[in-house]
């Protein structure tokens, strides 16, 4: 039923794709009769169902890839990808296996220690969001200004503000000679599998519910109550409410 997984699946593959075509070096190592060329190094920020699905591309097209996520269950499922974990030894697991907002002292500890890895990136992909939330700035200017020329940061939260501070949704910008890209709707780069996804996620989500060829939702189950917008004229979804000012 989670569009939110199969529509980030998609963003995902998507993002390795452009980092790696956006990208001034070749993903892979190779021997070649002028020299050996050492692979990308690769840095993905958020390990969500995006964020995996970037590590997994990367290190297909033969990138050296490191990821970071501050759910401590992330670490298991980085390095089954064959990925290196950047331990910055900040955890913040929330509520539905999604990320809950860092306090000001953990922002603080996670970026000393995610500085040095991304300085040391040709790539950085960035998926880090909070449901509901603008998405937390990760890569500030002063990281920036300490990458190499000519790398990349593919910003795949630029739809809700973006991870990255000089980031601008749906714009490709060069900052400190780094280049930074901040790509919108990428689920719309793939439309087949996508609408393909969205149509099971959607079927999984109704077809519990048709009985006798008519809808009847029961009210009181956990899925309909969590995702019910409006109900008999009344805004009824708490976060709605609060985004509304109706809490």
């Amino acid at each position: 039923m989670d569009a939110l997984s199969s529509q980030g699946a998609c963003a995902g593959y998507q993002c390795g794709l452009i980092a790696a075509a956006r990208c001034t070096k070749f993903f892979p190592m190779l021997t070649t009769a002028a020299g050996t060329i050492r692979p990308a190094r690769v840095l993905v920020i958020g390990a969500g169902v995006a964020g995996l699905q970037a590590i997994a591309t990367c290190k297909r097209l033969g990138a050296m890839v490191e990821a970071y996520d501050v759910r401590s269950a992330a670490r298991e499922q980085i390095e089954s990808l064959g990925a290196k974990f950047v331990d910055t030894g900040v955890a913040a697991d929330g509520v539905g296996g999604y990320a809950r907002e860092l306090t000001a002292e953990e922002k603080a500890a996670q970026t000393e220690k995610l500085a040095k890895a991304v300085a040391l990136s040709d790539v950085v992909i960035t998926t880090a969001a909070i449901p509901g939330k603008k998405a937390p700035i990760i890569i500030t200017t002063d990281m920036i200004g300490r990458m190499k020329y000519g790398a990349i940061i593919v910003d795949m939260a630029a739809e809700s503000g973006g991870n990255c501070a000089l980031t601008q949704p749906g714009e490709h910008v060069i900052a400190n000679d780094v280049n930074i890209h901040g790509p919108l709707n990428l689920p719309s780069r793939m439309p087949t599998h996508a609408s393909e996804l969205y149509a099971k996620n959607l079927y999984n989500f109704l077809s519990p519910w048709i009985k006798d060829g008519e809808l009847n939702f029961d009210w009181s189950d956990d899925v309909v109550a969590g995702t019910l917008l409006c109900k008999d004229g009344t805004t009824v979804h708490p976060t709605v409410k609060q985004v509304m000012g109706e809490a």
